[in-house]
């Protein structure tokens, strides 16, 4: 499957073995803190850092998973210019009707009884634009996933556009909609993890380009890239240059990461017991934090979620629509104050 994705020209990296997550760091690269830009593993053909390890080289491919038959495979959406909407399958309250479709008002006589997950919030919003809903677009790739969920695959043609999670107060596209872009990944079809397989559906087996009012939908919403490389640092109040973050030991992926892990540890650790062990506490503090670094620029805002709900689901299994309004509402709360490796704004 690696090979398959490279041969489309998708950039590939390896998830761990099971998992939906990118394989750790090698040892070195967990005790010494970098940005993925100046990792001397990636040039030297070893995967560290997730996406930014990502190639279509075949040589490397075949050395990777040939040493590990069972690593899973990612892509990285921006270099793939790939646009996947996550639509989550997760049955859940909804929030107030005017966090389900950012900037646009749903009028009180609309009923939205049974509205639970986010395949009813994409139809909603294909339904305000007159549009076709994605999730039932045949004529692209559609992949579901292990919770049940949906990967509708899109071929990028017009702006750079940047991943989101669907509970962000702050980029959103729907409520339990996701978006993987640029500053993210997206596990390939056919990969199986300990939940399941990521299951292509229909006999199409190639992304469509990207519908233009979706496009405009994505842009609409604070997903266009600005600069056409890396996505924008989210908006936040000016603050003095020396309190910036930049130039700090520890800021960038390896220092998020190195903040984070240990909390996640916390939480996972959890399933050690099944009361008593603070677990609502230790979620909310890893949750919080991630919104930080997240919104700081840190970190990946959706796969920050995915880490979040992996951990809660090993320690807490039977109450994953708690754990999600814990882990939505903590993030939130921590995005409004961005949050660097090495100091706080």
């Amino acid at each position: 499957m690696a090979r398959w994705c490279a041969g489309q020209g998708w950039p590939v990296h390896p998830l761990a073995p099971g998992r939906k997550t990118p394989a750790r760091n090698c040892p070195t690269c967990r005790e010494r803190h970098h940005e993925a830009a100046d990792c001397p593993c990636i040039p030297a053909g070893r995967w560290c850092h997730g996406f930014h390890a990502a190639t279509t080289e075949p040589a490397r491919i075949d050395t990777w998973w040939g040493a590990e038959p069972t690593l899973g495979v990612g892509v990285a959406c921006g270099p793939a210019d790939l646009v996947v909407i996550d639509v989550d399958a997760h049955q859940a309250p909804p929030p107030d009707r005017d966090r389900l479709l950012p900037g646009i008002p749903i009028d009180a006589r609309v009923d939205l009884r049974g509205l639970a997950t986010g395949f009813d919030t994409l139809a909603l919003l294909a339904a305000y634009r007159g549009r076709p809903d994605p999730a039932e677009d045949e004529g692209t790739l559609r992949v579901r996933t292990p919770s049940g969920g949906l990967h509708v695959w899109y071929r990028a043609a017009g702006p750079r556009l940047r991943s989101s999670a669907g509970s962000s107060g702050r980029v959103a596209l729907a409520w339990q909609v996701d978006v993987r872009a640029v500053g993210g990944y997206v596990v390939a079809p056919g990969t199986a993890t300990e939940a399941g397989e990521y299951r292509p559906i229909g006999s199409v087996r190639t992304p469509a380009p990207l519908p233009q009012w979706l496009e405009a939908e994505l842009v609409r919403t604070g997903h266009r890239v600005e600069d056409g490389s890396q996505p924008p640092a989210p908006p936040r109040r000016a603050r003095p240059a020396a309190a910036s973050g930049r130039g700090r030991p520890g800021a960038g992926p390896g220092g998020a990461t190195r903040l984070l892990e240990p909390l996640l540890a916390e939480v996972a650790d959890c399933a050690a017991a099944p009361r008593g062990t603070g677990f609502s506490e230790k979620l909310n503090r890893a949750a919080y934090t991630a919104g930080g670094l997240a919104a700081a620029g840190h970190l990946d805002e959706a796969a920050a979620r995915e880490l979040l709900n992996e951990a809660a689901g090993r320690a807490r299994p039977r109450q994953p629509v708690r754990n999600r309004k814990i882990i939505a509402d903590a993030m939130a709360a921590g995005a409004a104050r961005p949050l660097h490796p090495k100091g706080r704004s």
